[in-house]
């Protein structure tokens, strides 16, 4: 018989593919002690909006843990383990205090820091407080989100507060969610395959139904990029450049940052991204697991004038699993409407709950991914130098690359077009980096200088 190879690559050979291979639980997986999951509980992870913390505790489950989380009525932030550590009964069913939370059961009333601050049951001598504590996570709100550090206490890291999230001034972050029943990586790596914007999201549709009315035409990502694809911040961090011709005399340069291990910066979201000078980020994500199987994406969608300078945007529409930009974003559909109008829920759902790496057949355009993965890992394994660029910069604040810039470029030939575009992509990224040197309140301004500059020389 022919190699295994061979015999799959048949017409009609269902027969010889029946097996599925394992998933690749070494970058998927994160459960406690797992790989990847004691790399991601390195840094600080959303975990809930705010607007889901009321007068009652909310049942969370992050990495495999149950969780509970909390607001005590003096405003402190509280995530503990969900299982009182007396016996056992869920703090969901917990009460409120103005200081912690109290156990329903027999009153145990513990602080956000896991302190067992009263054992009403108990004798009055009891030493129980000042020998059990349940366990908890550092916590903190911020702009509606609700972040938490699960990893190893001595090695608690800063919040990077990266420079999109307070320029341009007068910025608004609003928070939302959207819910996946799939691994988490699966939803994080779709970020770096950006040629499925010009399939999924603008021509992937059944007759009967009209692509503008469903959303998927709202970016005017229609035409194929000219994609490239590096690693930067010492392999901390990947991005992609696309570079699109928008009209003969204009070139549309995006760049997109993911940052290790599931952070992404997105550019505007709207159809001026495709027509203004310059404008940062829109969107800010986090990829974080439920547990193997069920992942959720926390995020700010950015509003200002600049990368909205038509206030397409609505902020209603987002909050807990929704998003006001393309539909296919949630489950909230019938299955009909995604067969009809397939989604990114639709598209990352279906590729199994863990998608299976050894199955997939990649392309060129599946670039990013690949690399994506190869980063990750090496991360995993402790191959990775730290990230230069993470010290906090002159300004108090981390630079992004993520960005939109439409620059004046006369069209070539085809195939000389495409290398001016992708000449062009570098040379954008290259004076996004320039601003790494200054701090954050000049280096807008030095980009769009710069930017100005490149304009003039590619007329």
């Amino acid at each position: 018989m022919s190699s295994d190879r061979n015999v799959q690559q048949v017409a009609y050979g269902g027969y010889f593919k029946r097996e599925t291979p394992a998933p690749d639980l070494e970058i998927t997986a994160t459960d406690p002690g797992t790989p990847m999951g004691e790399y991601m509980r390195r840094f600080w992870q959303p975990v809930c909006l705010s607007v889901e913390l009321t007068d009652l505790p909310k049942s969370i489950r992050i990495m495999g843990e149950h969780l509970v989380a909390f607001r005590d009525r003096s405003g402190r932030v509280g995530v503990l383990h969900r299982n009182c550590s007396h016996r056992g009964t869920s703090l969901e069913f917990g009460i409120v205090q103005s200081r912690g939370i109290r156990c329903c059961y027999h009153g145990w009333v513990w602080d956000v820091d896991g302190r067992l601050l009263e054992t009403p049951a108990e004798p009055e001598d009891s030493k129980l407080k000042d020998r059990v504590f349940q366990g908890a996570y550092p916590a903190f709100e911020r702009d509606g989100l609700v972040f938490a550090y699960m990893g190893a206490p001595d090695q608690k890291p800063d919040f990077p507060v990266f420079d999109s999230y307070v320029y341009p001034k007068g910025t608004k972050l609003v928070p939302f969610s959207n819910v996946y029943p799939c691994n988490w990586m699966q939803v994080h790596e779709n970020i770096m395959d950006h040629m499925h914007t010009a399939l999924l999201h603008n021509n992937m549709t059944v007759a009967g139904v009209d692509a503008t009315e469903a959303g998927l035409n709202l970016l005017g990502f229609g035409d194929m990029p000219v994609m490239q694809w590096y690693e930067t911040r010492n392999g901390n961090a990947i991005i992609f450049i696309a570079s699109r011709r928008v009209a003969p005399e204009k070139v549309w340069v995006r760049i997109t940052e993911m940052y290790l291990p599931n952070i992404v910066h997105i550019g505007s979201l709207m159809p001026s991204a495709a027509s203004v000078r310059h404008a940062g980020v829109c969107l800010t994500r986090w990829h974080v697991p439920v547990d193997n199987t069920h992942s959720i994406i926390f995020g700010w969608r950015h509003f200002n004038d600049e990368v909205d300078p038509d206030h397409i945007g609505d902020e209603a529409k987002c909050g807990v699993d929704a998003i006001d930009f393309l539909v296919g974003q949630t489950g909230g559909r019938t299955y009909e409407e995604g067969q009809r109008a397939p989604g990114d829920w639709e598209a990352l759902c279906s590729q199994r709950p863990i998608a299976i790496h050894a199955a997939e057949t990649p392309g060129f355009s599946d670039t990013g991914v690949y690399l994506y993965r190869k980063l990750v890992r090496n991360a995993v394994r402790g191959k990775t130098p730290a990230d230069s660029t993470r010290v906090v910069n002159h300004g108090g604040n981390l630079h992004t690359y993520g960005q939109d810039s439409v620059l004046h470029a006369p069209e070539r030939p085809k195939k000389e077009d495409r290398a001016l575009l992708k000449q062009l992509g570098l040379k954008v990224l290259a004076i996004m980096k320039e601003g790494d040197a200054l701090p954050s309140r000049k280096r807008d301004a030095h980009i769009r200088k710069r930017l100005d500059e490149l304009d003039g020389g590619a007329r």
